[in-house]
């Protein structure tokens, strides 16, 4: 079976043609994240379960938790599932996503830390990260002890590491070269 980053790919890009922004890659957004349920996944699997009725069990779980599919996103999900597709829809969530940021000006930013960073320190660090990438960023922090100090961003493929365990490293293959 091919990647299902291929299978998601055209799905997330035909989305992105239709214009329909933050709004729409948000309720596909949450879609992924029912469809993500391996529970669903195995029962939209099911030879006995029929199209109409995962859409049903779908809409009625966004339903519950205050989510209304524009007609848009019922007619995508009605073609997702029509096609057999259902497992590639947390991945074409996560490529829409990044469409549409990119459309924005805008990346996903991962910010790793020793310590656990308060609204004010990242108010303070947010702004040099933004001139260092060129662009402006949505930050997802990430404790890891392991850092020590300091933090390491990672920005699509690009990486920024001004941590200590990366300094302690650069010395240890200093000394040892």
């Amino acid at each position: 079976m091919a990647e299902i980053s291929t299978i998601a790919r055209p799905y997330a890009e035909a989305l992105f043609r239709t214009g329909g922004g933050a709004a729409l890659a948000a309720q596909v957004r949450s879609l992924g994240a029912v469809a993500a349920d391996a529970q669903l996944r195995h029962l939209a699997d099911s030879p006995k379960v029929g199209a109409d009725m995962v859409f049903d069990i779908i809409s009625d779980v966004l339903a519950r938790q205050g989510t209304v599919l524009s007609q848009e996103a019922q007619n995508f999900l009605h073609t997702l599932l029509a096609n057999g597709r259902l497992e590639a829809l947390p991945e074409i969530a996560a490529q829409l996503h990044k469409l549409v940021a990119a459309q924005d000006g805008l990346s996903d930013a991962r910010i790793e830390s020793a310590y656990a960073l308060d609204e004010a320190a990242l108010a303070a660090v947010l702004p040099a990260l933004e001139r260092r990438f060129g662009r402006k960023l949505t930050p997802r922090v990430v404790v890891d002890p392991e850092l020590i100090g300091g933090l390491r961003v990672v920005v699509g493929d690009e990486v920024l590491d001004t941590s200590v365990k990366a300094r302690l490293q650069q010395m240890k293959a200093a000394l040892t070269a």
